[in-house]
């Protein structure tokens, strides 16, 4: 039975040595590419591609915007009811009108679809759904109130405060119509997905996804290149999965579907697994079965409305709790480190020749490499490392200064702007440099889970962290059991875990003498 098979998807990061490498922020551009990619950005672009690509972390999810518009129209509605009160233009029955007629206009809404926000449809269309919506929702608030108030003064209430409400709700309405069709232009309301497999079921998911541009396909990944067409729909074949494994592309895209024969059981196991090692969401759709539940399949994933972008609703949830705690825990952080920042900028400038910071690319979420800001604890290096060296004991890299506040942990405090920007959390797996080694392999080779880190935002402090592990991991021991710590992080991440860990890192640093920092 053709379906749609939804994997689990998690988030994570890690930690990691420094390596005083000073690069800039990468931004995707067709430019930006070796030749051979740009051939696929440029020539091969196909219908779907946007100029620029954004990493899935500053991608906004449609149920938390749909939720957003839904609060501000509640917001709105009561507020009407409110004025009109204040300025003693209705009594309270006017009150009682504003609040029932919040809900049940609310309710109206949501059953009229207003906050699906289709890419097909116009605002004019959008606009008189929301005026249906808001008469049978003003008419039902009427029609709730009419037994307990009075109907002269139901009648006033209703003829002050609807037109009110309806000419906000509308205007509002523009204004929620507009930054969708503006979001969507630049991509941050557009998921981004790849399909693997150039199958009958992957034309049929591009054909589906042209007509509904509620998803951008970004291109087709086959084992079978040599006998696969150069693009499916316009849609070009990139490659392989060992392309895909290593693509630049992976850290925008949001979902890989795998669309292979159903009878190619065997192959698909093999595809699940090989895909296992990257932190995006992989869903299957099973090609050559029923036609019915291959179009059904095919609509979850070609036909989301806004309101309905996959994503399960609790890790959204968690995941704005987890912004909001952030943000106020990293602006008051900021205000009571701030003298000890520039104490610390000053000493290093004084210490040795050199900038007071340092930029190194780490892994971010989903695998995108981002720039974090660390304090210089190194000498400057005369040619930049093709390799990141960890720290070692009595490393003669690190400066007298150096040495303090890399015991101290007092170099980490310029993450604050990493958590600030968004492309760091106060809590979470410690982001380790890019091609980080460990003895001659590279640290993620020696852990087939290691990616997984990788599905939620690095953090400035961590589970593994309190844990002991900290500093570089030389060893594939240590490489395994920092994984594992912030594998079971992610899986037990909650608002009280994250502040027990915030409190218990001050004394788990401060007691620490066995680490290298």
């Amino acid at each position: 039975m053709s379906s749609v098979v939804q994997f689990q998807r998690k988030e994570s990061q890690t930690p990691g040595p420094e390596s005083p490498a000073r690069e800039a922020e990468p931004r995707v551009m067709a430019s930006d590419l070796p030749h051979a990619e740009r051939g696929a950005t440029e020539d091969r672009r196909g219908p779907f591609r946007p100029q620029a690509l954004i990493p899935t972390r500053a991608r906004l999810q449609g149920r938390v915007v749909a939720r957003m518009f839904q609060a501000g129209d509640v917001v709105m509605l009561v507020a009407t009811g409110v004025i009109a009160h204040a300025i003693g233009a209705v009594g309270v029955a006017g009150l009682s009108a504003a609040c029932a007629g919040a809900l049940t206009v609310l309710l109206s809404l949501s059953i009229f679809r207003a906050y699906g926000f289709n890419s097909r449809e116009e605002l004019a269309f959008h606009l008189t759904r929301v005026t249906g919506a808001f008469a049978v929702g003003a008419g039902a608030a009427f029609a709730l109130l009419l037994p307990f108030v009075p109907m002269a003064a139901l009648g006033h209430a209703m003829a002050i405060w609807a037109p009110a409400a309806f000419a906000a709700t509308y205007a509002l309405h523009i204004v929620w119509w507009l930054c969708v069709r503006r979001w969507r232009a630049s991509g941050r309301l557009t998921p981004n997905i790849v399909v693997v497999g150039a199958t009958g079921a992957a034309e049929r998911l591009i054909v589906a996804t042209l007509l509904s541009r509620e998803a951008n396909i970004l291109g087709v990944f086959d084992d079978r290149a040599a006998r696969s067409p150069a693009g499916i729909r316009g849609v070009p074949v990139l490659g392989d999965t060992n392309a895909l494994l290593a693509h630049r592309i992976m850290p925008y895209v949001d979902r890989i579907v795998i669309t292979v024969p159903s009878q190619a059981r065997a192959r698909v196991g093999q595809m699940i697994e090989r895909l296992g090692v990257l932190p995006n969401e992989v869903s299957l759709l099973l090609d050559g079965e029923d036609a019915a539940h291959e179009a059904a399949a095919i609509s979850r994933i070609a036909d989301v409305p806004l309101a309905h972008i996959s994503g399960a609703p609790m890790d959204e949830r968690r995941a704005i709790v987890k912004r909001a705690q952030d943000l106020l825990i990293g602006l008051a952080a900021l205000t009571v480190a701030a003298p000890v920042m520039l104490l610390v900028a000053m000493a290093i400038k004084l210490d040795s020749p050199g900038p007071a910071l340092f930029r190194q690319r780490r892994h971010g979420f989903n695998n995108e490499e981002i720039v974090v800001w660390k304090f210089r604890s190194m000498r400057v290096q005369a040619a930049p490392q093709t390799k990141v060296r960890q720290t070692q004991a009595d490393d003669d890299r690190v400066t007298r200064v150096g040495r303090f506040i890399r015991k101290t942990s007092l170099d980490e405090l310029p993450q604050i702007f990493n958590v600030l920007t968004g492309e760091m959390s106060l809590v979470g797996p410690r982001p380790h440099p890019v091609g980080m080694m460990t003895g001659d392999i590279e640290s993620a080779r020696l852990v087939a889970e290691y990616a997984h880190r990788h599905r939620m935002k690095p953090g400035m402090t961590g589970w593994a962290a309190i844990h002991g592990s900290r500093g570089p991991v030389d060893t594939p021991e240590l490489v395994k059991r920092r994984v594992a710590l912030d594998v079971e992080y992610i899986e037990r991440q909650s608002l009280l875990l994250d502040l027990y860990i915030i409190v218990m890192t001050l004394p788990c640093l401060l007691g620490d003498r066995e680490n290298i920092r």
